[in-house]
């Protein structure tokens, strides 16, 4: 990666492996207009070169918070024109993170409010530590949740547990998060990070066009009827079939040795 950004880290801790991390620990990380930006720049860049990232990684500074969601006082005083004008940022950072091609992964290190807790809906998949806990607390600011949240948390855990938690706004813990389907594991904060990287690492040393073609099934796949969803499958399968990663995967598979997948 070759871009600095105001409120975002990036680094690759292990091939492949792009590790980002929202980076305004003054402000438990939440989100202004720049940190929005950052976000759809790293992420709208991906559908059109994947830079050899095969899994991206996306924690927070420190150990307090993940993201607290919309930073309200850079939003205090804002005209409706002004709010809206900004909310269109955001919207289009959700749809960035969301439909990026390579497989994201959260490692959720505190707490995920309002628009942090969208992201974490918006990943892929999400490992959180012990501590983090979790609100959709929009409507006791007077709006709702408008970075996908009324869509991506209820995919995630359930339309009658989301208008629970939307509606009454209360918290809820990470070994709730983990029984009601929006986290994959929780691990003690300290071995968070590492067991986000290791699957990471996993997904990176699997075919990156067949893995890339697996997500946009699933996701896509989802939302259409059965049958539509089974053509769609097979017109992604039909994308890894001419691919030279391909035919390295069957030749290491019969020569008894790893792949050594280049993305072609």
């Amino acid at each position: 990666m070759n871009h600095d950004f105001e409120t975002l880290l990036t680094e690759i801790p292990a091939p492949h492996v792009l590790l980002v991390t929202l980076n305004r620990p003054e402000a438990s990380n939440a989100f202004n207009t720049q940190m929005a930006q950052d976000l759809i720049t790293l992420f709208e860049a991906f559908s059109l070169n994947t830079d050899d990232i095969r899994a991206i990684v996306l924690t927070g500074a420190g150990t307090r918070a993940f993201c607290a969601g919309g930073d309200l006082k850079e939003r205090h005083g804002m005209s409706d024109a002004d709010w809206g004008a900004q909310h269109l940022v955001y919207e289009r950072m959700v749809r960035a993170v969301i439909g990026c091609p390579v497989p994201t992964i959260g490692a959720i290190n505190g707490a995920a409010y309002g628009g942090g807790c969208e992201l974490v809906a918006a990943l892929d998949f999400c490992y959180a530590a012990k501590g983090a806990k979790f609100a959709q607390t929009e409507v006791k600011i007077g709006i709702i949740p408008g970075a996908g949240g009324t869509q991506t948390l209820a995919r995630a855990v359930g339309e009658r547990r989301a208008k629970e938690l939307i509606l009454s706004g209360t918290p809820f813990t990470a070994a709730q998060a983990l029984e009601w389907g929006l986290l994959n594991a929780v691990y003690p904060q300290n071995d968070l990070l590492p067991a986000a990287i290791e699957t990471a690492k996993n997904i990176a040393a699997n075919a990156p066009i067949a893995t890339r073609q697996a997500k946009q099934a699933i996701h896509k796949g989802l939302q259409m009827g059965l049958a539509d969803g089974l053509a769609f499958e097979i017109e992604a399968y039909n994308r890894t079939i001419p691919t030279a990663d391909r035919r390295e995967g069957v030749t290491a598979f019969n020569e008894k040795r790893t792949p050594k997948f280049e993305g072609r």
